[in-house]
C-alpha cells in the first residue's frame, strides 16, 4: 500500500478496508453497504441465535470432494454390469464382497471398506447453476437469498481447532460457490485456485519491516475506530475480527499447512500432479493442522459428448486423489475423526446419446462418504438400470444431514437470515441412520 487516505468517506473508507484484506489475507468483503443495514430487531434475534450448541459428533474435520458438471454415476459408482445402459465400462471387485466399482476406479475399489456407497441420491435440480446450489445447501436457488454451504455451518455452530488458520477452505471452487450465504464474513472460506501455490498475500510486502507494518496496522485502527463505535453490530465486529485473524496467520508457522514442498516428490506422484490431485494433499496437510472443513473441486464432468473418453481421464485424476487419500489419513490416524465426502449435482442419462454421450440426470445417481462417523464397507440404497431409484431413496437434504448429523450439528436448530426468516442446516432432511457408525 502506497499511501492512505486522508478523508473518512465512505467509499474511500470501503477501498482501504477491502484493500487491507486482500493485501493481508487475500480476500474480499461483501459491500458494507449490505452489512450496515442491521435493524435492532435483526442484531437482536441474531445475536439470541448465535450461542454455539454443543453436540457429540465423531466426525471433527470434512473433505469434501466436488465433482462439478455432473458425474456420471454408470461409469463410476454404480455399475450395471451385462446392460445396454452400462456401454463399455467394466465393473471391478472391491475390498467389500458384492460390491463394485467402475474399472476405472482401482485404488478407491481398495478402500470400499471404509466407504458408505450411497446409489439412491435424487435431486429436483437438473441444470448445473441450480443443482450445484441445492448440492452445497439443500435449498433451491432463489434471487432474494444466499444460503450458506456446509462449511459455513460447521464454523457457525463449532469451534475452530486452530486459531491461526482459516477453518473453512475451498480449492479450485468456481464463483457459483454459496460460501457463507446470509452469515456474517467470519464463516466464509478462503478461495484458492491453484493448491501448489501457499496462501497467497500471506508475508509482508517486499521492502516493510516488521516496525512499518506495525505502524500501518495502528493507523487503520485509528482510522476505523470512529466507524466502528458508531456501527457497533456484530457484523461490523466480524470484519475487525477478520483483520486479527489475517495479521495472526501472517506470524504463524503454521502456515506450512499449505507449503506443498514440504511433501515428498513420492508423495506428490500418489496424489498426482492433477490440481485435484494435489487438492487433496493440501486437504489432508490442512487437516492435520487442524483445518475443519475442507472442499476440493474436480471439473469437467459434463459429457455430452465423448463420454467414454472423457470420464476415464476424469476417473484416473479422481481415483489417485481419493484413492490415496483414504489410506493416506488411515496410516496417520486422520481418518478416526476426518470423514471424506464425494458429491456430484446430478448423474447422466442411462441413454447414450448420439454423441456417445450422456446427459443430464437427476432422478437417481451416487455420491459416498468415508471415515469417521461414517460406517464403511456398505452399499446404501439402490438405482434399478440406472433410471429409478429402486430401493431407499436419499434426497439432497437428507444426504447433507447425514454430513451434518456426523458431524453434530444441530440439524433442527433455527439461525435468523438477515430478513428474519429462520433456516436449518439441511432444510427438512432427515439423517440415515444406517449411514452412521
Amino acid at each position: 500500500m502506497n499511501h492512505f487516505p486522508r478523508t473518512a468517506d465512505e467509499p474511500t473508507r470501503r477501498q482501504f478496508m477491502a484493500t487491507a484484506a486482500k493485501t493481508f489475507l487475500g480476500v474480499g468483503l461483501m459491500p458494507l453497504a449490505e452489512k450496515i443495514l442491521s435493524t435492532p430487531a435483526r442484531a437482536a434475534v441474531q445475536s439470541a441465535a448465535a450461542a454455539p450448541v454443543r453436540r457429540v459428533g465423531k466426525a471433527k474435520h470434512v473433505i469434501y470432494l466436488y465433482m462439478n458438471g455432473g458425474m456420471s454415476h454408470l461409469d463410476t459408482l454404480d455399475v450395471k454390469p451385462g446392460t445396454k445402459e452400462q456401454g463399455p465400462t467394466e465393473a471391478i471387485p472391491t475390498s467389500v464382497d458384492g460390491i463394485q466399482l467402475s474399472e476405472y476406479l482401482p485404488r478407491t475399489a481398495r478402500s470400499m471398506h471404509h466407504i458408505a456407497l450411497v446409489n439412491s441420491l435424487s435431486s429436483t435440480q437438473g441444470a448445473h447453476e441450480q443443482g450445484d446450489y441445492f448440492m452445497h445447501t439443500s435449498y433451491a436457488l432463489r434471487g432474494t437469498i444466499r444460503h450458506p454451504g456446509m462449511g459455513a455451518w460447521m464454523l457457525r455452530f463449532q469451534d475452530r481447532f486452530n486459531e491461526s488458520l482459516p477453518s473453512n477452505v475451498v480449492l479450485g471452487g468456481g464463483s457459483r460457490h454459496p460460501g457463507a450465504g446470509f452469515m456474517e464474513a467470519k464463516y466464509s472460506p478462503l478461495m484458492l485456485g491453484n493448491p501448489n501455490g501457499g496462501l497467497p498475500n500471506s508475508r509482508r510486502r517486499s521492502g516493510v519491516t516488521a516496525e512499518d507494518f506495525d505502524v500501518r496496522l495502528d493507523l487503520a485502527s485509528k482510522l476505523d475506530s470512529k466507524f466502528q463505535k458508531t456501527y457497533d453490530l456484530h457484523d461490523i465486529r466480524a470484519y475487525s475480527s477478520m483483520y486479527r485473524d489475517a495479521v495472526r496467520v501472517m506470524s504463524s508457522s503454521d502456515l506450512a499447512a499449505f507449503d506443498l514442498t514440504k511433501e515428498s516428490k513420492e508423495m506428490h506422484a500418489a496424489y498426482g500432479e492433477s490440481p485435484f490431485g494435489q487438492g487433496c494433499l493440501l486437504a489432508r496437510r490442512l487437516v492435520e493442522h487442524g483445518v475443519r472443513f475442507v472442499e476440493v473441486s474436480l471439473g469437467g464432468w459434463d459429457t455430452h459428448t465423448a463420454n467414454f473418453v472423457r470420464v476415464p481421464e476424469l476417473a484416473e485424476i479422481l481415483d489417485r486423489g481419493l484413492g490415496t487419500l483414504l489410506p493416506d489419513l488411515e496410516q496417520r490416524g486422520l481418518l478416526e475423526d476426518t470423514m471424506v465426502v464425494l458429491a456430484t449435482e446430478f448423474g447422466r442419462t442411462p441413454d447414450i446419446n448420439g454423441n456417445e454421450g450422456r446427459d443430464h440426470f437427476p432422478k437417481v445417481f451416487s455420491g459416498l462418504l468415508a471415515g469417521a462417523g461414517i460406517r464403511g464397507g456398505q452399499r446404501y440404497g439402490l438405482s434399478d438400470r440406472g433410471r429409478e431409484v429402486a430401493d431407499k431413496s436419499v434426497t439432497i437434504p437428507d444426504f447433507n444431514a447425514t454430513i451434518a448429523t456426523a458431524l453434530g450439528l444441530p440439524i433442527e436448530e433455527k439461525t435468523f437470515s438477515p430478513s428474519l426468516r429462520p433456516f436449518t442446516i439441511a432444510d427438512k432432511g432427515r439423517p440415515v441412520m444406517d449411514l452412521l457408525s
